[in-house]
C-alpha cells in the first residue's frame, strides 16, 4: 500500500517539473502519409511497458502481436513490465535528465497515469486520428472517448472496454448482496471472508462506494471537488472502518493486487473476488483458477465502468513504429483475438457497424459468456469513472484508516 502515497508525492513534484517543459508534442516530424508512415516504421524496434501480471495477457502479447507484427510490419515489438507511478518516475527521471530519447516508445496506461503523463508533457500526440483503424473506434461512447473525466484529445488511443464485476461462488454464497446496505450485513455474518486489493481494482470498488453515498451517479462528474470529497468520503471511512474488524485478518493487511485476491477466492479463504473486467470470470474458469459455480454480477446502483488506452512516449525515437503497433492493436482481428474467453476477455472498443460484413461476423462468432452477464445487460448500470484525484485521495485515505487504523 505504499504505491498509491507515492502517487501523491510523484503528483506534487509532477505540478514543478511540468512547469519547465514545452506545452505539448508535435507530430509534424512523421509521414503524413500512412504507407510512407509503415515504411518508415520497418525494421525498428519498439519498447512498450506494460502491466505483466496475467499469464494470459501476456501470452496475447507474446505468442499474437509480437509475432503479427513483425510478420506484417517488420517490427520488433519488445514487452517490458512497468505501470503507474512506475512508468510515470521512470519518465519523469528521463524528462529531468534530459535524456534524448525514452526507454519507452509506448506503454498501456489508464486515466491516473494518462493524468501523470500529461502534466508531465511526456505523451506524444495527438496522433488518434492519424491511424486508419481509429475510423472503427465507437468515439461517440463517454465511457471510450473520456479517461477518468478527461478528454484523451488523441493523446492516447482506447484499447479495451470494462465494466467492474463482483465475482462468488454459487456454492458459498446464495445471495449475493446487490447493494451497500446488504454487503455490511452479510460481511458481519461472514467475519474474515472478504476484502478488498489495494491496487486497483480495490480502488474502484471504493470510488463506487463514494459515488452511491453521493446518491447521484453524476453527482461526483466533473474535476475533483475537494468539499464534496469532505462530505461524501467522511461517510465512506465511517462505513468501512466499523466493518474493518470483520474483513480477512480483521482487516490489519490487504492484498496488494488483484491476482492476490484472486488467489485467495480460488483458495476459499474468502468468498468474494472483484475485477474491473466484466469478463475475466469467464476467463479464469477457463484457466481453472476458478471453479465452474463462479459468478460475475454488477451491483443494482451500477459498477464503474472505463477504458483501457495505449499512448506513445514524446521521448520515443520510434513514433513510427508505434503509431503503427497501435493501430495493429485496434484492427478487427487484434481486437476480435482479445475479446475471446479463452485469450483474454477484454471488451471492444470497436463500433461493430461501422466493420465490414465479415469482420461483423467474425465477431458474432466469439463465444458468448457462461459465467459473467452480457454487456448488454449491465450497460444501463455502468458509472463514469471520478477525476484522477479521487483515486489518489482515496488510496491515501484507506491507508490512514484502514490499515494503520485511525479514526476517521
Amino acid at each position: 500500500m505504499k504505491k498509491p502515497l507515492f502517487a501523491f508525492i510523484i503528483l506534487l513534484f509532477l505540478f514543478a517539473l511540468s512547469a519547465c517543459k514545452p506545452e505539448k508534442s508535435t507530430t509534424a516530424e512523421l509521414p503524413k502519409n500512412w504507407e510512407h508512415m509503415a515504411a518508415a516504421a520497418k525494421g525498428s524496434t519498439v519498447r512498450m511497458f506494460m502491466w505483466t501480471g496475467d499469464p494470459y495477457i501476456n501470452r496475447y502479447m507474446q505468442d499474437y502481436v509480437v509475432p503479427a507484427v513483425k510478420t506484417q510490419f517488420g517490427i520488433d515489438l519488445q514487452i517490458s513490465s512497468g505501470q503507474g507511478n512506475q512508468l510515470v518516475s521512470m519518465m519523469a527521471t528521463e524528462l529531468e535528465a534530459g535524456q534524448e530519447t525514452s526507454s519507452a516508445d509506448m506503454m498501456w496506461i489508464n486515466g491516473e497515469t494518462f493524468y501523470q503523463l500529461r502534466q508531465l508533457n511526456a505523451l506524444y500526440g495527438p496522433f488518434l486520428d492519424r491511424l486508419p483503424n481509429s475510423k472503427l473506434l465507437n468515439l461517440d461512447s463517454p465511457f471510450i472517448n473520456t479517461d477518468f473525466q478527461q478528454k484523451v484529445d488523441g493523446f492516447e488511443a482506447p484499447w479495451g472496454n470494462v465494466q467492474m464485476t463482483f465475482i462468488y461462488d454459487t456454492t458459498r454464497v446464495q445471495q449475493p448482496p446487490q447493494n451497500r446496505i446488504a454487503l455490511a450485513e452479510w460481511i458481519k455474518a461472514h467475519p474474515g471472508r472478504f476484502t478488498l486489493d489495494t491496487q486497483f481494482a480495490g480502488l474502484t470498488f471504493l470510488k463506487g462506494l463514494l459515488i452511491d453515498l453521493a446518491g447521484d451517479k453524476n453527482a461526483l462528474n466533473g474535476p475533483f471537488n475537494e468539499a464534496l470529497y469532505q462530505k461524501y468520503s467522511k461517510e465512506l471511512w465511517q462505513y468501512l472502518t466499523q466493518l474493518r474488524p470483520y474483513f480477512w485478518r480483521n482487516g490489519t493487511t490487504y492484498p496488494e493486487g488483484v491476482a492476490q485476491l484472486h488467489q485467495l477466492f480460488a483458495n476459499r479463504e474468502i468468498d468474494f473476488t472483484m475485477s474491473n473486467n466484466d469478463g475475466e470470470v469467464d476467463n479464469k474458469v477457463l484457466q481453472g483458477l476458478f471453479p465452474p459455480t463462479a459468478r460475475a454480477y454488477v451491483w443494482e446502483i451500477g459498477t464503474i465502468q472505463n477504458s483501457h488506452f495505449l499512448g506513445i512516449s514524446a521521448k520515443s525515437g520510434n513514433k513510427a513504429a508505434a503509431m503503427v503497433v497501435i493501430n495493429f492493436l485496434l484492427s478487427p482481428a487484434a481486437q476480435r483475438k482479445k475479446m475471446e474467453p479463452q485469450v483474454w476477455g477484454d471488451g471492444t472498443v470497436l463500433d461493430l457497424a461501422k466493420l465490414g460484413p465479415k469482420d461483423r461476423e467474425a465477431f458474432s462468432q466469439i463465444p458468448g459468456r457462461k459465467f459473467a452477464p452480457d454487456r448488454i445487460t449491465i450497460q444501463d448500470r455502468a458509472l463514469m469513472e471520478l477525476a484522477p484525484a479521487y483515486m489518489i485521495r482515496l488510496a491515501a485515505d484507506f491507508r490512514t484508516y484502514m490499515i494503520e487504523g485511525k479514526t476517521p
